[in-house]
């Protein structure tokens, strides 16, 4: 592994290091993702200097002028407050990589590369890794509760390793002491969504479980033994699709989905999955216009086809005769039913119709 460039004019001089998950996901040769850097020893003024654009809200991070690759200032950071956001960093020249390194959340994020490819550990980032275990790297992980959540999620990516007791025992510290009470609806959903597209989300789960963090962050939500295997054998389905699966046994579906501040598409397959379960064990025309109308497949078939999908994985009925049925109803022209119609208060009920006799034509 190497982190060496072609001479570069804007990083000649400085102390420039890979950081965190691209250093863990090379040493594990998994393929790439985008890069952190941290620089030490500059200025915020240097780093203009050299045509770097500042982006950085709470501290300095700055655009690289010609990658546009992430540039951090090394820090530190001094708890001031509840949650994640309850921080002073501080981010003089005098700030070594080390101390920068020793504000993360786990050993395998904390270790960095030179540029010349030398592996800088110091808190012994990848005998953890090797040994495949989550380890917190010291008292500092308990002030932010964002890192129950990674963790979490870490699980549910890196689905060999297990998490040391020590951490976890952390984790259901932050509970108890309400830290994790101050974490805010748009980054729980941020983090549950990612380990949901995850290859294994149960680990996410039970992580949450165990520490008693779902139970605060998402109290309406039910975990079941049947969620928990369903999550994990949607490898080839949306996010849509996936939340609905973990929102299958919770009956305050509404009350969660708002609490997080759901996406709307999410919110809805998690509503119509129960309702198209229900419906599909009917099999009368009536039966089938009424399931299309309460799922708007008319409007969005592509969505009632994964619901189909969806509800395959869960019970027996084929879904293959609701696919039928649904496009012979999506043949009938409309708008020719609609001409027959004697007065405009009756265009519905003849559009109707006309979509249930297709219906009845293909009955079986």
């Amino acid at each position: 592994m190497t982190a060496s460039v072609a001479i570069d004019p804007a990083l000649t001089g400085l102390q420039v290091y890979i950081v965190g998950g691209a250093v863990r996901d090379a040493l594990l040769g998994r393929p790439a993702g985008d890069r952190d850097w941290v620089v030490v020893g500059a200025t915020p003024e240097e780093m203009v200097e050299r045509g770097f654009i500042p982006v950085g809200g709470d501290f300095p991070v700055f655009l690289h002028p010609r990658t546009k690759e992430e540039y951090a200032l090394a820090r530190t950071e001094r708890k001031s407050g509840r949650g994640y956001k309850g921080f002073t960093f501080y981010t003089g020249a005098d700030v070594t990589l080390e101390e920068d390194l020793k504000r993360r959340d786990l050993t395998i994020n904390a270790m960095a590369q030179s540029m010349t490819g030398a592996l800088i550990d110091p808190l012994n980032g990848l005998a953890d890794l090797q040994s495949r275990l989550f380890r917190h790297v010291g008292p500092a992980f308990e002030e932010d509760p964002v890192r129950i959540l990674r963790l979490a999620r870490f699980a549910a990516r890196l689905t060999d390793f297990s998490v040391a007791p020590e951490t976890l025992a952390v984790c259901r510290r932050m509970v108890s002491t309400g830290e994790v009470d101050a974490l805010v609806p748009e980054r729980v959903w941020q983090e549950l969504s990612r380990g949901l597209m995850s290859e294994k989300p149960s680990r996410m789960l039970a992580i949450l479980l165990e520490s008693g963090a779902s139970a605060r962050v998402m109290p309406e939500w039910q975990p079941t033994a049947r969620v928990e295997q369903l999550v994990d054998t949607a490898a080839n389905l949306p996010l849509t699709a996936r939340y609905a699966l973990f929102c299958l046994d919770t009956d305050a579906r509404a009350e969660l989905a708002k609490r997080l501040r759901v996406p709307t598409e999410c919110a809805d397959m998690a509503r119509l999955l129960p309702v198209v379960l229900a419906g599909i064990t009917q099999r009368t025309p009536e039966a089938a216009m009424s399931l299309f109308e309460m799922c708007d497949a008319f409007r969005k078939p592509e969505r009632f086809d994964l619901l189909l999908e969806i509800s395959g994985r869960i019970q027996s009925d084929h879904p293959e005769w609701w696919r039928t049925k649904l496009q012979a109803v999506l043949a009938v022209d409309a708008g020719a039913a609609a001409k027959t119609a004697t007065e405009p208060t009756q265009i519905k009920q003849v559009v109707r119709a006309a979509r249930l006799a297709a219906l009845c034509d293909r009955s079986d």
